[in-house]
Parts: structure tokens; C-alpha cells; sequence
């Protein structure tokens, strides 16, 4: 079988070809160990998810983003930036013809083949995968340096590890509280150790019962939720019947209290710029269901 090689691809490589630059003024390590190697500030951007853009605002760079994926709507100015796919395929022809200097993609969501082409293309790309809460501090950073938006980016950092150190001090040595974090409820899903969710629970003085589980959103059973009797139930969801199934369930004792609680489903679950919002949130949840139960 011949295989043949698209117009528009064999075009820009050849501009690539031509103008690609030898010597790199600005190097960055990505979340995958790559070294993202830039001749000037990234001027021309295209963040292929709704956290890198958020991230990006963060960092000073929201001028210079170009396009991004759907569902990519905060801050508000996002939203008239133009749209080159969604979390399952990417136009590729789109994105070349922008000429975009640099590419944020996701690591858990961006189609890795078609980041393969775009870096066929001599595009660099930077890869994220924020899976702590200082990781999202560290690519706020990261984006700054590429971006040349430095004077933005280091006291936003610093804001958010104060506010982050804060909270672990506001909520350290209090008497545990256990806590099912539901990500979907058909089927029914939570958050594994690797979560960065898993991590804002323990910051919180909450204990996920499934912690252990090595999956970021693993599937569990309703009777393994029942066993392991919750004091908190909490979902980031804009649904407000999204935990009502859980309201027969009176031997639970999360129930019992009425400790369903709904977070706000832009904050903590999207883990951008407003993530300590979020956890701040969940902070303010446990602490009640903690004085419920009359744990101080």
C-alpha cells in the first residue's frame, strides 16, 4: 500500500525545514522530561485543554494564546479564542495553518499521535501532567518562561503556595475524617491515590477509603462505599440531584448527618487557576462534618 502524505503537511515541513532555528535561547523541562527548547518567548500559543488555558491567564500569557479546545471557557476572555478540536481529535490542518510557536497539550487527555505530527512539524510542544497541587504552581512557572511572562507568573506562584501552605496549616493534626469523593454516580466512580483530588482530601485532614487504589478514577462498588461508611460525601457536579441517590442508604453515616455536599464543579475537579478555591471549599466541608460528629 502506498501511503501518501497530506499537501498542507508536506508544505510546512518544508517551511519548518527553512526556517527552523539552530540555537535556542530558552529551555524548558516539561512534565515528561522533554526539553522544550524555544529561540524567542513564545508569541503565538495554542493550549489544548481548558486547564492549560486557565494556567496560561495565570501566567501572564492569555495574550498570546491564538486557539484552544472546546470547552475551554474560563477566564471569560477564552471564550472568543478559536476552537481546533476537543478532548478526542485535534484539526490538524487548523493548528498548522495558525503557526503556532509553541503547544501546551495534556498528557491524560491530548491524542499523542497527532502531537506526534504537529512535532514532525518542528512545533514544540510542551506536555503537563498536573497531578499535585505544586505541579500546578510549577507549570504556571514553566508557562511564564516560555512565554516570557515571568513578572506575571513567579508572584502568582508565590500567592499560591502561600495560600496552599495555609491550608495544610489551618486543617494539620485535626481529628481525621472520612471522605467519598464521587466522580460519576453511573457508574459509580472515585478518586485513586494518584489524584490530585486524593491529595486535597488529605491536605484537608480528610482520609480517602480508597486510597489505596492505584487509578486516578477508579470504578468501585455501592456496597464498598456502604462498608467503608463515609462521614462526607461530596461531588463536583452541577447536577444538584447528583448524590440524591445516596439518601436511602441511612446506615451510612454521611447520610445520617446529611453531610452531602456539592462542590463547585469549576474549581477543584478542573485543576486550574481557581483549584485552591476549590479545595478551600472542601476544606470548609470536612471541618463542618468534623464538628458534626463533634471531632475537633
Amino acid at each position: 500500500m502506498r501511503i501518501t502524505t497530506p499537501g498542507w503537511l508536506l508544505g510546512a515541513l518544508l517551511c519548518v525545514g527553512l526556517l527552523r532555528v539552530a540555537q535556542a535561547d530558552i529551555s524548558v523541562r516539561d512534565d515528561t522530561g522533554q526539553l522544550v527548547r524555544l529561540a524567542h518567548p513564545a508569541r503565538r500559543i495554542i493550549a489544548l485543554s481548558p486547564q492549560l488555558v486557565e494556567l496560561s491567564y495565570a501566567a501572564g500569557a492569555g495574550s498570546k494564546l491564538i486557539a484552544t479546545v472546546q470547552h475551554a471557557d474560563a477566564p471569560p476572555a477564552a471564550r472568543r479564542l478559536r476552537r481546533v478540536g476537543d478532548a478526542f481529535a485535534l484539526n490538524l490542518e487548523a493548528i498548522a495553518s495558525l503557526k503556532p510557536d509553541l503547544i501546551l497539550a495534556w498528557k491524560s487527555g491530548t491524542p499523542p499521535r497527532q502531537i506526534d505530527t504537529l512535532q514532525r512539524l518542528g512545533i514544540p510542544v510542551y506536555w503537563s501532567q498536573t497531578d499535585s497541587l505544586q505541579a500546578i504552581a510549577s507549570t504556571v512557572q514553566r508557562i511564564g518562561e516560555l512565554a516570557g511572562t515571568e513578572t506575571v507568573a513567579r508572584p502568582w506562584v508565590r500567592d499560591f503556595n502561600a495560600r496552599m501552605a495555609a491550608l495544610r496549616a489551618r486543617y494539620a493534626g485535626l481529628a481525621p475524617v472520612r471522605v467519598f469523593y464521587q466522580v460519576w454516580g453511573d457508574p459509580l466512580m472515585t478518586v485513586g491515590g494518584p489524584q490530585l483530588i486524593n491529595q486535597a482530601i488529605d491536605l484537608c485532614g480528610g482520609v480517602n477509603p480508597f486510597a489505596a487504589l492505584p487509578l486516578l478514577a477508579p470504578s468501585i462498588s455501592r456496597e464498598a462505599v456502604i462498608a467503608a461508611d463515609p462521614q462526607l460525601i461530596v461531588a463536583a457536579s452541577p447536577n444538584a440531584d447528583a448524590l440524591d441517590a445516596w439518601t436511602r442508604d441511612s446506615e451510612v453515616s454521611a447520610v445520617r448527618h446529611g453531610q452531602l455536599v456539592l462542590l463547585n464543579p469549576h474549581q477543584l475537579p478542573r485543576m486550574g487557576a481557581q483549584v485552591l478555591d476549590g479545595v478551600a471549599q472542601l476544606c470548609a466541608a470536612i471541618a463542618r462534618t468534623r464538628g458534626i460528629d463533634g471531632r475537633r
